[in-house]
């Protein structure tokens, strides 16, 4: 049989390259890469940026630790001092409201103490004299009481007529008094207390209304009056200076 020649109308094949030639060039591709590995290299070394170890005193780098170390020690002092004060404040509030607690509780006594003197007359008429020495009884239970608050700084507040502070009063209600300012507590319903200077019960308070508005609270230290500006003095009128006649044959007439 005879062999098939490929026909010419299709693809032709690539001719294949020889290994000794793949691997000159190979070869020659080596030399390249480090030379531009090189280059790079070369252009790192000169970067401005990056400092030279070489170029470093020690003395200055020794400086700048001794500088650092000062001042993590300084910020340590000042953190540590700062946490002391906050102990001995927090330690002094701790005793100063120590009783607290029970000045609270002991509230309630000192209302019902007050309410029970409240509802008995002060010259009951016929009143036998076992009734007589139940409220004095009940009038030394009450002042002994307040004398242990006093002891204790706690203090009692009564503000009848005083202007309404929402800071140490709870209003409860409104009165209308056209007698009263504006504003101003009319009635107490239970007292308020401190302790030191640290609220322990805002006193409850009916509120007037329906009366004029209440004075507004001056500034400390503020004058009185304040200094009105001095008025200028009048200044004296310039004189009019005296009319000059022109001489005759001074002036050229030009209307004729």
């Amino acid at each position: 049989m005879s062999e098939r020649k490929p026909n010419g109308s299709g693809p032709a094949a690539e001719p294949e390259t020889p290994p000794q030639a793949a691997e000159s060039d190979a070869v020659k591709q080596e030399p390249a890469e480090e030379e531009s590995d090189r280059v790079e290299l070369s252009v790192d070394e000169t970067d401005p940026e990056i400092p030279s170890v070489v170029a470093e005193d020690p003395v200055a780098v020794l400086e700048a630790e001794v500088a650092g170390l000062k001042d993590q020690l300084l910020r340590s002092l000042a953190e540590l001092e700062n946490v002391r004060r906050r102990a001995k404040r927090e330690r002094d509030d701790a005793v100063r409201y120590a009783a607290a607690p029970l000045a609270k509780d002991l509230l309630a006594v000192a209302d019902n103490l007050s309410r029970a003197l409240a509802s008995v007359p002060e010259n009951p008429a016929g009143s036998d004299e076992t009734l007589a020495q139940l409220v004095a009884g009940l009038k030394l239970t009450e002042k002994e009481l307040e004398t242990a608050f006093e002891r204790h700084n706690i203090v009692k507040l009564d503000p009848l007529g005083e202007k309404l502070d929402p800071h140490r009063h709870e209003a409860m209600y409104e009165i209308p008094d056209p007698n009263r300012p504006a504003g101003t507590i009319a009635q107490v319903m239970e007292p308020g207390y401190l302790l030191h200077d640290r609220l322990l019960r805002a006193a409850r308070v009916g509120v007037a209304k329906g009366g004029p508005a209440a004075p507004a609270e001056k500034a400390p230290n503020a004058p009185e009056e304040e200094a009105q500006p001095a008025e200028a003095e009048p200044q004296p009128k310039a004189e009019a200076e005296p009319e000059v006649k022109p001489e005759p044959g001074s002036r050229i007439d030009t209307e004729a």
